[in-house]
């Protein structure tokens, strides 16, 4: 059905939008990019913002520490006052506290009636830092850590907490920058990716407006200048213009020399039965022998033009030699032939046209020879074209006939039946396939050479 409706003239089916496309893969990447980007860049100044806070705690932490003695009694007592002005004030939101077993908590002012808890962490007198929601509205951050002081048996519990509200506010500050500016930062590089999307497929478009001036404005190429990645696509387009433009111009050749062909037998079939000739039965038939045979050689053109454009022709030069040899013998069995050469020589040319190239010329040397034809597959194995020579030992042709030998009806021996199209159906055909023909004389056998050139098939 697709087919029938290309066919038919409707729009091919399509596979989406490529600016689409590519527009929501670039937004994929961004987006993932960015959420990746943007968490990191969050882990990374969060845990630098608390790392900082924390280094404050444990300043105080370690002050502590330092002023710390026992008194006569027991107890734990600072012998110099900590600096901080917010350790002496209630609920300042700054606290600090030891307390050991079988001793009074001894706290900061700022807790007034309050303690903070002690969560015993460990016992490997190192600091431990976490989160507590102890007291309400005021989430804490706390550094703890256990000590044993001089001249005491007591595993003392040295606590700092602060609110870390201001904490929180700095991470959201930082967070609502990341996120405005990683929003501005995807816009623009969407923005970015539009506009080469654009700028990149504008090419494609430029196409599209010179295959349209092609169509409608008589334009023949592509000419206009474009990127290297689009050139190959504009040469391979402009080679296929070509190819229709030589195919259009051998149809409107082949239509042309055809109808010049049967114009001079309907004339003479005209004129003959307007006189009422009394040889009007002859006269037919030898004129519709004629157009028939003019009809069969543009036939053998058009066929042969029709399988060149298909492409990916291919055959095998001496089995297509050796097939028409045995054909030929049946006809004329006191030739002598002799085929030799490669067995491995393959030609682009489909094996219907070699055949049809091999029995005229073979035929041609058989008829015209003295009785021996030689066929040489690949003479010349180095040459870029696969070169045949077929050879008899005939009286050949003058050289200032050779040339003109190929044209439709041309016969030298017009005693010996024939239509006078063979050479021409060979030189047609070969040169269709980008090959050549020429004619010279053998030197081993005396008589004509036919030398062709065809075009080796693609590995």
């Amino acid at each position: 059905m697709e087919k029938q409706a290309i066919a038919a003239g409707a729009a091919p089916p399509h596979t989406g939008s490529l600016a689409r496309r590519m527009m929501l893969i670039a937004a994929g990447w961004i987006s993932i990019l960015l959420l990746l980007g943007g968490f990191a860049l969050d882990r990374t100044l969060a845990g630098l913002v608390t790392r900082q806070f924390d280094d404050q705690l444990n300043y105080v932490l370690t002050a502590m520490i330092g002023s710390a003695e026992i008194g006569p009694e027991g107890e734990v007592y600072f012998n110099r006052l900590l600096g901080d002005q917010r350790f002496l004030e209630p609920n300042s939101g700054h606290y600090w506290q030891i307390s050991g077993d079988g001793h009074d908590v001894y706290p900061s002012r700022s807790l007034w009636d309050r303690t903070l808890e002690v969560h015993d962490v460990g016992n490997d007198f190192q600091p431990y830092y976490y989160d507590s929601k102890q007291f309400h509205n005021e989430p804490l951050r706390v550094v703890e850590r256990t000590i044993m002081l001089p001249e005491s048996n007591t595993k003392w519990h040295f606590v700092v907490a602060a609110d870390r509200q201001g904490l929180n506010a700095q991470i959201a500050q930082f967070r609502w920058i990341l996120v405005w500016s990683f929003a501005v930062l995807g816009i623009g590089l969407l923005l970015m990716a539009t506009m080469q999307i654009f700028y990149g497929l504008s090419p494609l478009r430029r196409v599209r407006l010179a295959i349209a001036r092609i169509r409608t404005a008589g334009a023949n190429r592509v000419t206009d200048p474009l990127p290297l990645e689009v050139q190959p696509m504009v040469e391979e387009l402009n080679a296929l213009l070509a190819h229709s433009e030589k195919q259009a111009e051998e149809a409107r050749t082949h239509a042309g020399n055809l109808a010049h062909a049967l114009k001079t037998p309907l004339t003479v079939l005209t004129n003959a039965a307007s006189a009422h000739a009394p040889d009007l039965d002859h006269t037919v038939l030898r004129e519709a022998a004629v157009m028939r045979r003019q009809v069969d050689h543009h036939l053998a053109r058009a066929r042969a033009a029709g399988r060149r454009s298909v492409g990916f022709a291919r055959a095998n030069v001496l089995d297509s030699a050796v097939a028409v040899q045995r054909a030929v013998s049946r006809l004329y069995p006191d030739v002598r032939f002799d085929i030799d050469g490669s067995k491995n020589s393959e030609v682009a040319i489909e094996r219907q046209d070699l055949d049809e190239i091999f029995g005229n010329l073979i035929e041609n040397a058989a008829k015209y020879g003295g009785g021996s034809v030689f066929v040489t597959v690949d003479a010349e194995p180095e040459k870029r074209l696969c070169r045949v020579w077929i050879e008899d030992d005939g009286v050949g042709i003058p050289s200032k006939d050779r040339k003109s030998i190929f044209a439709r009806g041309a016969r030298l021996d017009t005693e010996k039946p024939g239509t006078g199209l063979g050479l021409a159906i060979v030189s047609d055909v070969v040169h269709i396939y980008g090959g050549n023909v020429s004619l010279h004389e053998s030197e081993d056998l005396g008589g004509l050479l036919v030398q062709l050139d065809l075009p080796r098939a693609g590995n």
